[in-house]
Parts: structure tokens; sequence; C-alpha cells
């Protein structure tokens, strides 16, 4: 049964700095080849944050995040991580970690084979 633990949510304000972390088991590498994060804020739809490709590590990323947030992995590829920086008030959801196959994960949710259970990020101006 395939888990996705997250860590690293909590409270900063605008401008400060988090890092998420996600550790994926219990999968097959045959079909999950690219994991990521959405996130979801009160009252609003969930979309796309950032995805990675674990064989080539080609990164993708939402345009409101671009510049501050780095999407990475360890070397095991099992673990994503989201830095995120320069953090604004509208940076606040829930942040959700996925698993998924292809390099275009991040704009085809339907690829999605997983979800984590979220991790709150809350950032005050």
């Amino acid at each position: 049964q395939v888990q996705l633990v997250e860590s690293g949510g909590g409270s900063v304000q605008a401008g400060g700095s988090l890092r998420l972390s996600c550790t994926a088991s219990g999968y097959s590498y045959r079909n999950t080849d690219s994991m990521g994060w959405f996130r979801q804020a009160p009252g609003k739809e969930r979309e796309a944050v950032a995805c990675i490709h674990k064989s080539d590590g080609r990164a993708s990323y939402v345009d409101s995040v671009r510049g501050r947030f780095t999407v990475s992995q360890d070397n095991a590829k099992v673990s994503v991580y989201l830095q995120m920086n320069t953090l604004k008030p509208e940076d606040t959801a829930t942040y959700y970690c996925v698993l998924g196959y292809g390099v275009t994960l991040c704009q085809n949710p339907g690829r999605i084979e997983s979800w984590g259970q979220g991790t709150l990020v809350t950032v005050s101006s």
C-alpha cells in the first residue's frame, strides 16, 4: 500500500521560508515516475504547485511560485522536497504531496496515483 508521509508545514511571516518534505513507500517504480506538490487554499480549488520527474530531474512550476519555490528529490528518489522562499500570504494553503507518472504530472492531475494527507502552511502579513 502506497504511503506518502509529509512534514515541514507551519506558520511563518511574509518573506520567510519553509521546507516541505515527503517520503514515499510501498509503490511500484514502474508506474510512478514523478512526484510533486499540489495545494488548496480555503475556498479555492486545488492547484498544482511543482512537480519533478524522477529519472531526469525535470521540474515544472506554476507561474505564481516560479523563482521562489524549488522542488527537489533525494538520491534514492523516494523523497521529494519543496523549498519555499519569499513566502506570501497568498501561499497560505494545505500542501499535498503527490505520486504519479509522466513528465507532465502537474499539468495532468489525472495521472496522480496517490496523495499525501496534507500539511498546512500559513503565511501572515
